[in-house]
């Protein structure tokens, strides 16, 4: 089974772009920051349980590594880099680190993160995620995207930008949105920073976040991985500043 993708075309000499949105969202979020890219080619992926892949069914991380990697193939993408925002840049950082990816060139992860270090942190993440689920499952998709970019994550968000979010969120399918949030949950993804700070690790890794996202900017400290700060935004830095996002990969990608 392949995932639905929207793929752009560049110079066939240059390794692909491979662009993984982040939770509730889907393909068309990276096109912004990708359309700045043209000498590269790009592939847009909706993950399971969103857009055009709404209805593969997932239970586990390796789950959506095994579609992710069908999907390359089915593409003939044999050179890449994986560029993943949250749930996205997991997905990218689990992929790299506990499968095989052959043609992987390297990561660029906005404001991903990489595991939780105890087992009491594990235990609060499941229980919140399962309530989430629930809510996904049995609520008003705008009811809970509103309550869910009032999470402090999301702070710096303007009440204009969080209803912006909340519209656009809410043509997702509550149901498979709850499946998707829990075989991607924190509680069940393994702490990645030992196979991410390895010497021996064989790809680059690369990790942004905005300048307002105090969390994020935090977690980038433990990852031993060159950070860039994005100006002028939070959480979702490709978003709310797609020119210096695609500046920034442009500045790694010629490197």
């Amino acid at each position: 089974m392949t995932l639905h993708a929207v793929a752009q075309s560049g110079d066939t000499d240059q390794p692909w772009l491979v662009f993984l949105h982040g939770f509730s969202g889907d393909s068309r979020e990276w096109q912004p920051v990708g359309e700045q890219l043209g000498a590269f080619s790009r592939l847009y992926v909706d993950l399971p349980g969103h857009g055009g892949s709404a209805a593969i069914p997932v239970t586990r991380f390796t789950d959506v590594c095994r579609e992710l990697q069908a999907t390359l193939d089915s593409y003939n993408i044999l050179k890449y880099w994986l560029v993943g925002y949250s749930l996205g840049g997991r997905v990218a950082m689990f992929a790299a680190s506990q499968t095989e990816m052959p043609g992987l060139k390297g990561l660029i992860v906005e404001g991903g993160h990489p595991g939780l270090e105890d087992e009491p942190a594990r235990r609060a993440r499941e229980q919140s995620d399962a309530q989430w689920a629930q809510r996904f499952r049995h609520e008003s998709l705008t009811d809970v995207f509103d309550a869910w970019y009032r999470q402090p994550v999301f702070a710096s968000l303007s009440e204009a930008q969080r209803h912006e979010l909340v519209a656009l969120r809410t043509k997702n399918n509550g149901p498979q949105l709850a499946d998707m949030l829990l075989a991607t949950s924190l509680a069940v993804q393994p702490d990645l920073r030992p196979a991410l700070t390895a010497p021996a690790r064989d790809y680059a890794f690369w990790y942004l976040c905005g300048e307002r996202d105090a969390k994020f900017r935090a977690i980038a400290e433990q990852l031993a991985a060159p950070c860039h700060l994005i100006p002028h935004a939070g959480h979702n830095a490709h978003r709310e500043n797609p020119a210096a996002v695609a500046g920034f990969l442009t500045q790694i990608l010629n490197d």
